[in-house]
């Protein structure tokens, strides 16, 4: 997969390279124009998600002032980027950060820090960005990992599954994991597989037009030739996972020895790319769509095998209700 992400990034570079590339100006309309033009010749999802472009552009445009500041502009512009509904499109300045982050705070929350730390206890282990532990009278092993932007090396990995080798099962908890590198995706995916498996596919843009694209590449996922775990295994999420998490859920759920527990994924399928502004502010917007093994977007998240919520009275006696269901689940199984 790795492989046909920098035949896109180069893509990419090559259309962007093709732009007319203005010079420095702070004058608000031009900048406002550049923005508009970039999303409306790069952006990949104003058809999925039904976003009529044009019209958001007349509906901002007219609120251009020649003498606003560029606090007041940047304000505008993130407005209208809001109208993506998408958490990879962020505008950069040197004084704020748009975002949109409806995808997760509109929804309950399904984890809570200092739950999860009654959980961990004192003794956990500790391998890059991992934190795992043995529980249920070590039966099952679970694993925190909180984002994909923290260190996950190869030799981590295998600490972690040697540390686990006397359990039944396992738990991995990505709630609340926005997401961050898929190499670390990838990798940790690639241990519970025992052959090269298609995953998914990935499109990039081809031209200018709304729906210029290339065909469906395929991605393929090559097993590890390091320790690798078939015993059955739960992933726990929530509305907070993204982008990289997201991935992980898409390509964790196609093996059969994974059940997903928890709440729907945030999504975040969108491949993002950056692009400068005429007066030095950044934007990053999805530009390449990435789709499951079924050529479907999970733009909007992925459903889990089994749905379960926290539950207010659990929370109120230090009770992780989708942990507690996950335990129960794979204690289950193992029996039979």
């Amino acid at each position: 997969m790795i492989k046909w992400l920098w035949i896109v990034i180069l893509g990419l570079s090559l259309l962007f390279s093709c732009q007319d590339t203005d010079e420095y100006t702070v004058h608000p309309k031009e900048n406002f124009e550049a923005l508009w033009r970039i999303l409306d010749e790069n952006y990949c999802f104003f058809d999925y998600k039904e976003v009529d472009w044009n019209e958001v552009h007349d509906r901002y445009a007219v609120q251009i002032k020649d003498t606003m500041n560029q606090f007041a502009l940047f304000d505008l512009m993130a407005d209208m980027l809001r109208e993506l509904k998408d958490g990879h499109t962020n505008l950069y300045s040197s004084f704020n950060v748009a975002r949109y982050w409806d995808w997760y705070k509109d929804y309950p929350s399904n984890f809570y820090e200092e739950l999860n730390d009654a959980y961990l206890g004192k003794d956990y282990k500790i391998a890059g960005g991992l934190k795992y532990l043995r529980m249920a009278d070590d039966q099952i092993g679970y694993v925190r990992y909180s984002s994909f932007s923290n260190a996950l090396g190869e030799s981590n990995l295998d600490y972690m599954f040697y540390h686990f080798k006397e359990c039944k099962a396992l738990i991995i908890d990505i709630r609340n994991n926005g997401g961050g590198s898929l190499a670390y995706s990838e990798r940790f995916a690639s241990r519970f597989i025992k052959e090269k498996t298609h995953v998914g596919y990935i499109v990039h843009k081809t031209g200018k037009g709304h729906n210029d694209f290339s065909k469906p590449y395929p991605t393929v996922l090559e097993p590890s030739k390091r320790i690798c775990w078939f015993r059955p295994v739960v992933v726990l999420t929530n509305r907070h996972c993204y982008s990289a998490a997201n991935d992980f859920v898409m390509k964790m759920r196609m093996f059969p020895q994974v059940t997903i527990i928890g709440d729907k994924t945030g999504g975040g399928s969108g491949f993002p790319f950056t692009s400068e502004l005429p007066n030095g502010w950044t934007v990053r917007f999805s530009a390449c769509p990435m789709l499951d093994n079924e050529k479907q977007l999970t733009e909007f998240g992925i459903e889990p095998d089994i749905s379960v919520s926290i539950i207010d009275s659990d929370l109120l006696g230090g009770k992780d209700t989708i942990l507690e269901e996950a335990i129960l689940y794979l204690l289950k199984m193992t029996e039979k």
